[in-house]
């Protein structure tokens, strides 16, 4: 069995999309500088958490590591690559050569 893809980078990804998320929806809408103020800060932070969390990972190939650069959404699309490639290695691993 594979392991799932490392908490901490799940968290990370998540609070990356939600600050965005709440960035966005501050700018559009009634645009509060405290607001703006906190969560400019904390997108920042799990967005570099995700790059380095991501670059740090062993088992994680070069894709996972380009796709988390992107700001944003990059957690989650290295999230989906990382866990698509240990369904494709469990996928590979049960096929018997014939």
């Amino acid at each position: 069995m594979h392991p799932r893809s490392p908490r901490h980078l799940r968290v990370a990804a998540h609070a990356e999309l939600i600050s965005l998320i709440v960035l966005l929806a501050n700018l559009f809408t009634v645009h509060l500088k405290p607001v703006s103020s906190l969560t400019g800060p904390t997108h920042g932070c799990a967005y570099l958490f995700v790059v380095i969390a991501s670059w740090r990972l062993r088992q994680a190939p070069t894709a996972v590591k380009i796709l988390a650069l992107v700001p944003g959404a990059g957690g989650f699309l290295a999230l989906r690559r990382l866990d698509r490639g240990d369904a494709a290695g469990a996928q590979a691993e049960g096929v018997v050569p014939s």
